[in-house]
């Protein structure tokens, strides 16, 4: 049997030279826009069009017939995708590491309070933030129930109606898990104030509060200023994250976890409905607060 097989072939030479994937390469790196187009970035099919186009004057003849799929094969083996963008976040603050470390550190401190119990009545410390933009959104026909055998889930139509927006000003207490929070039309320093009245309230006038800040300008604004500076010395202390660093603050793990469970399939006759509701649900996290931990650790950032 072993004389019917075919004895090894070196197969057809390849008519694309070297020269030419390597010219073909170099051109996926560049921008469309930079070659003329109106295109940002290539597709596949533009890609080839200007390699057979431009091929002959760039000494690449090889490529004359150059077909969109063989295109992506000498793509791919360079892991070359021209036709997709990655986003990243450029650091901006120059002191992005050591502010980084100071909200670390106060997480940190927020661990040996838990183990100290929490029975620390002189300090407590909160992560604060915004979550804008929250829509009131009414449905234009009733939603139909799920029907056992024929329609697993709720339908509803696709069209709504906009009612405006909300904004929720909360602060999360990381030893006792309780949530401090207001709904407003909008976040500007005077709401934010009112937020920090509802904080000064919640806690005896002796204990020290500690709050994990991004840099909205309603955190720094004169009137926010004006108020701290009212207050008795050592009451308000402000930990700020990094700039594009808000990420670091643990409240945001809570504003997702609303947004999934709460807002995303909400349908409200009014903004007061979803102002009352969101308070609603703010009441039942508060009847069984969840402590919310920071699981990355200080040296684990610093090594990279």
């Amino acid at each position: 049997m072993a004389a019917l097989e075919d004895l090894p072939r070196p197969g057809k030479a390849p008519t694309i030279t070297a020269e030419a994937r390597a010219w073909l390469v170099s051109l996926a790196c560049d921008k469309a826009k930079d070659h003329g187009y109106p295109h940002e970035i290539w597709t596949t099919r533009l890609l080839a069009r200007h390699a057979r186009d431009h091929c002959r004057a760039a000494g690449h003849g090889s490529l004359s017939r150059l077909a969109q799929g063989t295109l992506c094969k000498i793509l791919d083996r360079q892991a070359i995708k021209a036709h997709k963008i990655r986003y990243y976040l450029e650091r901006r603050d120059p002191d992005f590491e050591e502010k980084m470390a100071e909200v670390l550190c106060v997480y940190r401190e927020v661990a040996l309070l838990r183990e100290a119990g929490g029975d620390k009545p002189e300090i407590a410390i909160l992560s604060c933030d915004e979550k804008p933009g929250m829509q009131a959104l009414g449905t234009t026909a009733p939603d139909l129930a799920p029907v056992p055998g024929k329609h697993q889930g709720f339908a509803r139509d696709h069209e709504y109606v906009r009612h405006g927006t909300l904004s929720l000003l909360a602060g999360i207490d990381l030893v006792s898990g309780k949530v401090h929070a207001l709904v407003a039309d909008r976040h500007r320093s005077r709401e934010f104030i009112a937020l920090l009245e509802r904080i000064d309230a919640a806690y005896p006038c002796s204990t020290a509060i500690k709050l994990i800040l991004d840099n909205h300008s309603a955190h720094i604004s004169k009137e926010t200023k004006a108020w701290l500076a009212e207050q008795p010395e050592g009451r308000f202390e402000f930990v700020f994250t990094p700039k594009h660093g808000s990420w670091l603050n643990l409240i945001e793990g809570f504003f997702s976890k609303m947004a999934r469970s709460l807002l995303r399939h909400m349908r409200v006759a009014s903004k007061q409905e979803l102002k009352d509701r969101i308070m609603a649900y703010l009441d039942d996290i508060n009847r069984d607060p969840v402590v919310h931990k920071w699981t990355y650790q200080l040296d684990a950032q610093k090594a990279a």
